[in-house]
């Protein structure tokens, strides 16, 4: 696939749509709409029996839903993943962890957006308290059994994709 030509169609802080005009190999021509976000890191933060996960309301699908933390540098900030994983571990839950071990990068929805993520195992945890952003004043943390995860799976509640695809490289330890 070539690209033709490319416009930034919308621009925000945390986003940029663009619309790319395609040649397909067979020389058919094509359109994409691509999101272009920054990449994040998710955090799997693991105690005796479980997880620490956390549940807030989202916007675009207007329900409220468990995920384990998550997140990317603000606008116009960036460092390194294992940092930004730390952090948004001890923000969103308050827990500090004394070994994090990278499982791997993945792609939210490489379909249509650019956006990847690191997944990390948060081990060796000690409790402290959030410091959540204002988007997140709806938000809270708590520890879950691995059969109480099964069962939120099964009833619905956790239905974030890169929440589902770090449990799954998790899993494959």
């Amino acid at each position: 696939m070539k690209q033709v030509s490319s416009r930034v169609v919308y621009r925000n802080q945390w986003m940029t749509v663009r619309e790319d005009q395609v040649q397909r190999p067979d020389g058919s021509p094509g359109i994409y709409g691509v999101v272009e976000k920054p990449d994040f890191a998710l955090v799997l933060p693991r105690w005796s029996r479980g997880f620490w996960m956390v549940e807030q309301f989202r916007y675009p699908v207007g329900r409220r839903a468990w995920e384990f933390p998550q997140g990317g540098w603000g606008a116009g900030k960036g460092g390194d993943q294992t940092a930004l994983a730390r952090q948004e571990l001890a923000e969103e839950t308050g827990l500090r962890a004394g070994k994090m071990t990278h499982l791997g990068h993945l792609y939210e929805a490489y379909g249509y957006s650019t956006q990847g993520f690191d997944v990390y195992l948060a081990t060796e945890l000690a409790e402290g308290e959030p410091n959540r952003e204002a988007t997140e004043q709806d938000m809270v943390h708590r520890a879950v059994t691995d059969d109480e995860i099964t069962a939120m799976l099964r009833g619905g509640d956790i239905v974030d994709a890169p929440s589902l695809a770090a449990l799954t490289l998790y899993r494959l330890l």
